[in-house]
This record gives C-alpha cells, sequence and structure tokens, in this order.
C-alpha cells in the first residue's frame, strides 16, 4: 500500500476492518484539480479529485482495486472517506432490497436492453411501494397485496 507521506498536505484516511471473513484496508486520497486539466470545462463544478485503493485478502488471497471521482466540493481525505463508504452503503442495500422483493438476482433476462429496463422498472415500483404508508407491512407484503388486489394496487401507483 502506499506511504502517507506521499500524499502529505493533499488528503490521505486509511481504514482497516475485519469483516464477513476477509481483512480490508482501504486508502483514501483527495487533490485539488489540477490547473492543467484536460477537458476541465466538462465539469465546471469539479473542485476536487478524489482516488480510493482497496486492499481485500480472503482464503489467503489478495485482492486490490481502485476508483476515483470527481468531486464538487473540497473535502477532507476523511469526508471523502465518509462520503464513499456511505454511497456503497446506500447501493448496497437498495441492491439487497431489489433482490429480496423481486428476485433480482435470478433475473435471467439479458437479450437487447431488456436488463436494464427491468432494473429500472424495478426501482420505480421499489419507490412507489416504498412511499405507499397506509399498510403497516414490508415492501415484499406491500407488493404482494398489491398483486392481490386492485384497489391497494391503484393506492401504491397513484396514492391514498
Amino acid at each position: 500500500m502506499s506511504d502517507d507521506n506521499v500524499f502529505k498536505g493533499r488528503g490521505f484516511h486509511r481504514t482497516s476492518e475485519k469483516a464477513h471473513g476477509r481483512e480490508t484496508d482501504r486508502e483514501y486520497f483527495v487533490c485539488a484539480v489540477p490547473d492543467d486539466l484536460p477537458d476541465a470545462s466538462r465539469w465546471p463544478k469539479l473542485r476536487a479529485i478524489g482516488m480510493t485503493v482497496n486492499r481485500t485478502l480472503r482464503d489467503g488471497k489478495e485482492t486490490i482495486d481502485g476508483r476515483y471521482y470527481i468531486l464538487s466540493r473540497k473535502l477532507t481525505a476523511k469526508q471523502f472517506a465518509a462520503a464513499v463508504r456511505g454511497h456503497w452503503s446506500i447501493e448496497n442495500s437498495l441492491h439487497w432490497q431489489l433482490d429480496v422483493t423481486f428476485g433480482e438476482d435470478q433475473s435471467r433476462l439479458r437479450k437487447g436492453h431488456a436488463d436494464t429496463n427491468f432494473s429500472l422498472l424495478r426501482r420505480h415500483a421499489l419507490s412507489l411501494l416504498k412511499n405507499e404508508r397506509t399498510a403497516k407491512v414490508g415492501v415484499k407484503n406491500k407488493r404482494l397485496t398489491a398483486g392481490w388486489n386492485d384497489d391497494y394496487m391503484l393506492k401504491v401507483l397513484i396514492g391514498p
């Protein structure tokens, strides 16, 4: 992994955790946008560039991956780390809910744009089901109820 001094003054933060049978070290780097950044005009609100390097050790096998981010705010490396972890937490939670409610991982749609189109439909349906608050049950049960009861389905689609 990197030496802390490489990004001194530019933003560096490191975290380590052991969970779910793996050890993960994450390094977060933030730096100001270089004055000579090519095509900088494409991102008028660009304020900083962030990078993460993740090293994961599982069952004796190590994987390393890096990701780059463009930032519309200047953040400390610690704030950047919190934002990245928060984003993936939300993304993972959404994926879990889509899988539990709609069995998304079991979908075998592959032809043309069907997989993308149905993913958008599932996300929209999930949003509608979450917004319906009269039934005091989980999203999966709301979906089933909407399938059995046309009046409830209308309530989900257009509100009370």
